[in-house]
């Protein structure tokens, strides 16, 4: 008689954890979503350091009156985060389309202290959990809703109606969790076998 095994979602047919083996059969694959697992932690954790420092990429460049960088005032006054700065306001204040449906709802988050705290530890903990290839589920949920964050701010877009970097973005992260992108080249597999991932599998 033949036996039949059932898979349940969270482990392999022989009762141990689903891996990303399991969902991605080829090694080449798994190493391409590795590779953008840690391209986008590099994105977010480099906007949590420019934003903290004035790295002199977004914040603290110095330009002249063409625009053009000549320099960075490292640790800005007013502009890295650690000296007064505020990361949400410049991208809330200026960079909200005029006809945005939502300007008014973004212009008043605009250097508010408690969206500065959220945006910046949002930063920084969603680089590291791409980075260490743990808690890939909220990192890619908290990753998601910050992208559309930002993509309702960039409304209407300009280069595409619908589509934009945001988006695809959003997109890229809930991949990277379905697929278990965090086991290649990272601690996943380790992670998931964890009492507590396996207690509470959202942290997976």
């Amino acid at each position: 008689m033949t036996q039949i095994r059932h898979r349940h979602e969270g482990t392999t047919d022989v009762g141990t954890t689903l891996v990303e083996t399991d969902v991605v059969t080829t090694t080449t694959a798994r190493k391409g979503l590795a590779v953008l697992r840690l391209a986008y932690a590099v994105t977010f954790l480099w906007a949590f350091f420019d934003k903290l420092l004035a790295l002199g990429f977004s914040t603290g460049a110095v330009t002249n009156d063409q625009g053009v960088k000549t320099g960075t005032d490292f640790m800005a006054e007013g502009a890295a985060w650690l000296n007064g700065g505020s990361p949400t306001e410049g991208f809330l204040t200026f960079g909200v389309p005029a006809n945005n449906p939502f300007k008014d709802i973004f212009n008043g988050m605009a250097g508010q202290p408690v969206w500065d705290w959220l945006f910046m530890l949002g930063l920084l903990g969603i680089g590291l959990a791409l980075f260490a290839g743990i808690g890939m589920r909220v990192a890619a949920a908290a990753g998601a809703l910050l992208y559309m964050l930002m993509y309702a701010a960039s409304l209407p877009l300009t280069n595409n109606p619908v589509v934009d970097d945001h988006l695809i973005g959003a997109i890229v992260l809930v991949v990277l969790a379905l697929t278990l992108a965090g086991d290649t080249w990272g601690a996943g597999r380790a992670w998931a076998r964890t009492h507590l991932v396996r207690r509470y599998p959202v942290l997976r």
